[in-house]
């Protein structure tokens, strides 16, 4: 089981409350700070998870811990007619509701308040289920994994993008540095929350990854699953089905 870290570590909260809680303070600033950080390469790893999705046609599709709608907003370009994006963060959704609203997607895109590890929703329900870097936020990675295999219908597809560790010389170490002071120096200059950036960080660091997750997904019921490395293995995109 991975490693439970938390945003704040004198907190008497539980992971999943502190998750929320921080995402709730950031949440105007975090799509900005994402772009810096990752020097907007995101943006081209989320356009290769719509491209994954859009392949299957679905109808419906539930993106999991959607922050600000990003990828729930990439979604529209699918033949899906309902796209639900799903979040415990309520500043993150409302940050996201705004960006829907000012594209004009409110009849397409609906955004949810819910916990990934109690979603409130059908059996089979969901054609593609995606999750973009919220994974190792679970606060139990198996439940809520199995709560993503609960909703999506047999022969559905699922996409996790997440960050993952670099093998080989020298992007592990360059990856490590700038994980360690780099990432977390950023979020001091644009956040007031100085522990969130550290967590991101430290979660990333000891989140697993490659051939790990893959086994996860395969012990909690997943089929047909596989990993592709993105930019020296700095994100990887992960893709699954069910029976």
């Amino acid at each position: 089981m991975p490693k439970n870290v938390t945003p704040y570590k004198d907190s008497e909260l539980g992971k999943k409350e502190q998750v929320a809680q921080m995402f709730d303070t950031i949440s105007e600033k975090y799509d900005g700070l994402n772009r810096v950080i990752s020097f907007g390469i995101d943006v081209k790893w989320r356009k290769k998870v719509l491209k994954m999705v859009a392949d299957t046609q679905p109808q419906t599709i539930l993106d999991i811990a959607t922050g600000t709608g990003d990828l729930a907003i990439l979604m529209a370009n699918t033949s899906a007619t309902e796209i639900i994006g799903a979040d415990i963060s309520a500043g993150m959704l409302d940050v996201g509701r705004k960006k829907i609203a000012e594209r004009k997607m409110d009849n397409k895109i609906k955004m949810v308040l819910a916990d990934s590890e109690n979603l409130p929703f059908d059996d089979n329900y969901f054609d593609a289920i995606t999750v973009a870097f919220g994974v190792r936020n679970f606060e139990t990675l198996e439940k809520g994994l199995s709560e993503i295999l609960r909703v999506l219908k047999p022969g559905g597809i699922f996409v996790i993008l997440e960050t993952s560790v670099p093998t080989q010389f020298p992007y592990k170490q360059g990856y490590t540095f700038y994980s360690k002071f780099i990432l977390p120096a950023i979020g001091k200059l644009f956040s007031k929350d100085k522990s969130a950036y550290a967590y991101l960080s430290e979660s990333a660091s000891v989140f697993p990854y490659g051939e790990a997750l893959n086994n996860i997904l395969r012990k909690i019921g997943f089929i047909e699953v596989q990993n592709l490395p993105q930019t020296f293995g700095v994100a990887t995109i992960y893709s699954a089905s069910k029976k």
